[in-house]
């Protein structure tokens, strides 16, 4: 039997509702494990313990009162820093943010709130929620519960690490760059990386911003596949203006396993996956051939890897530079017009991305849609493709700049930004991914596999994680305890 703080919220929820456990032990039990092992995990950073002890109270009244307060009736649960939780601080990380607190709720806190989540904490992130590890000078270094001196990936780190850790029962993050599923990757659980603009991103914003950023998007980390099919549900809605005349409608997946047709796409000279990783990739697409799919190693969009990554480079620099502030970003603009035209080296084509024009910007967002086009009509011929989201396992801490940082593959070393190359492919085109956990790697650290479906294949993305949780591709719990 799963461990009681193993099991998934859908469960929980179930368990709180039948009047098995109530709202209140749950929470004490996994404020326990925030006890035991938030101190050398440092994954959650924001607490209120003492509200949710009020609100666990409140869904126990309610239970037995008959009343249902939602799916999540009662269930404990953290959501990643940046998003506003009221009476809470958001700071992406950034030191001048320290007292930010929000007065407002996030509209997917409000939203999973009105669910019946009891909302407890908050969890870390980087910088800016700019990196593949999780630190700051606020709340320091979150660790990886698989093994300490490693990361757990960034920025939905702390998200990932507490899930993993059995320490609440449901996160959400955002991704922009990989944030939701490279976490989900090196911590062993499941993330959904929606549809862009799918899941309303207001409350998830600094100073009050209210436009969705290019490329970003907010969605669940969950230790099953329902679960991210319930965080979809709860959250796939349009926000107030666009609820006057939209709706969302995903389409399931009904087709049996052998009538679906999967690409796989397991390394590429951008990105090399390690040995053990591209294994992962190869036993998932097995694991679907031996249930009667079509499996094709060879196909790919009509556009090369080369083609994707500049594109997302590009678009990717301009929507972070957003999140500099004005003094810094007018530094950044005086250097851009004083570069050699000549200099076509990686730092001067990065800095022209973060300061470029909106002329240049749209000539970006032009192939950017010629791309999309490109995806359409790959997925006109096939259902899914199945990749890596990261070439290795979680690699040690490293605090150095950014400049000084190299990751190695199999003995060979590439650019550390070079591994947003998988993450970038679903990103920069606006297409929905998942992760399932693909077990554990020869160094015992768990392996994540992407799997990429057309726009809004978001509900048919979770259901086919779910067949193959069922296969075996599930969530297993740390050697923590």
């Amino acid at each position: 039997m799963t461990t009681i703080h193993y099991k998934s919220a859908t469960d929980l929820a179930g368990m709180i509702r039948a009047g098995t456990m109530s709202a209140r032990d749950v929470l004490e039990m996994f404020l326990d494990r925030v006890d035991r092992f938030n101190p050398k995990l440092n994954a959650i950073i924001v607490q209120d313990r003492e509200g949710a002890r009020r609100c666990a109270d409140a869904a126990d009244k309610a239970r037995k009162n008959g009343d249902a307060l939602g799916p999540l009736h009662g269930v404990p649960m953290t959501v990643k820093e940046s998003y506003d939780l009221a009476g809470t601080p958001t700071t992406f990380g950034i030191p001048m943010f320290r007292d930010n607190v929000a007065n407002t709720d996030a509209v997917a806190v409000g939203r999973l709130k009105s669910a019946g989540a009891n909302i407890f904490g908050k969890t870390n992130v980087p910088v800016r929620l700019a990196d593949f590890q999780s630190y700051n000078d606020i709340y320091g270094t979150t660790n990886n519960p698989w093994d300490t001196s490693r990361i757990p990936g960034g920025s939905s780190g702390g998200s990932a690490a507490a899930l993993a850790a059995g320490m609440t029962g449901l996160e959400i993050g955002s991704d922009i760059g990989g944030s939701i599923r490279n976490p989900a990757h090196y911590c062993g659980v499941f993330g959904l990386k929606p549809t862009w603009n799918l899941l309303p991103m207001r409350g998830h914003g600094l100073g009050g911003i209210v436009t969705p950023s290019d490329i970003s998007v907010i969605g669940p980390l969950a230790r099953s596949a329902d679960d991210l099919e319930l965080g979809l549900g709860l959250l796939a809605k349009p926000d107030l203006i666009e609820a006057q005349g939209l709706s969302v409608n995903l389409r399931p997946l009904h087709e049996p396993s052998a009538g679906l047709k999967f690409a796989i796409w397991k390394s590429d000279p951008i990105c090399p996956s390690s040995t053990a990783v591209g294994a992962k990739v190869e036993a998932v697409g097995q694991s679907l051939a031996s249930a009667g799919a079509q499996v094709d190693d060879q196909a790919r969009p009509s556009f090369s890897g080369e083609e994707s990554h500049l594109i997302f480079q590009t678009l990717l620099a301009s929507a972070m530079s957003a999140r500099v502030p004005d003094s810094e970003f007018e530094q950044m603009v005086t250097k851009a017009n004083q570069l050699d035209p000549a200099d076509k080296g990686p730092a001067a084509q990065q800095l022209r991305w973060q300061t470029m024009r909106a002329r240049d910007w749209n000539g970006a967002n032009e192939s950017r849609n010629k791309m999309r086009w490109a995806w359409h009509a790959f997925f006109e011929r096939h259902d899914f493709l199945i990749t890596p989201i990261m070439p290795t396992t979680a690699f040690a801490h490293d605090h150095r700049n950014f400049g000084q940082r190299t990751i190695e593959i199999d003995g060979k070393s590439i650019g550390y930004f070079r591994q947003t190359f998988w993450a970038g492919l679903a990103g920069v085109s606006y297409l929905p991914a998942v992760i399932i956990p693909g077990g554990c790697g020869p160094d015992g650290l768990p392996i994540g596999v992407q799997i990429i479906g057309p726009a809004y294949s978001d509900l048919r993305l979770v259901q086919l994680a779910r067949r193959l949780e069922s296969m075996g591709y599930r969530f297993q719990p740390p050697p923590i305890d």
